[in-house]
């Protein structure tokens, strides 16, 4: 995954188009698109800055929660194929 663009760059592009810049104008010159500095002002207005969403999960929760009694459980099955060992 890409990292989020930096903090200064988000303000330098609201500030330009606060500024009466065109949106086209200043997503071209920062090398930006036109729907990431939409992005930016929408979230701007709603919460007040423009900071990037950190701390949210990315993909699925694990299955199995409880490791140590995952790997007793390899120990006492550990001959079987992952389908047996799937359906116990």
């Amino acid at each position: 995954m890409s990292a989020p663009y930096s903090e200064d760059l988000r303000q330098k592009a609201i500030a330009a188009v606060e500024r009466g810049e065109r949106k086209s104008d200043v997503s071209r010159m920062l090398n930006i698109s036109r729907n990431t500095l939409d992005l930016w002002l929408k979230r701007k207005e709603q919460t007040g800055n423009c900071q990037a969403i950190t701390h949210y999960q990315q993909g699925n929760r694990h299955k199995i929660t409880d490791w140590q009694k995952f790997r007793e459980f390899a120990k006492q099955h550990g001959g079987k194929t992952q389908g047996q060992m799937a359906l116990l």
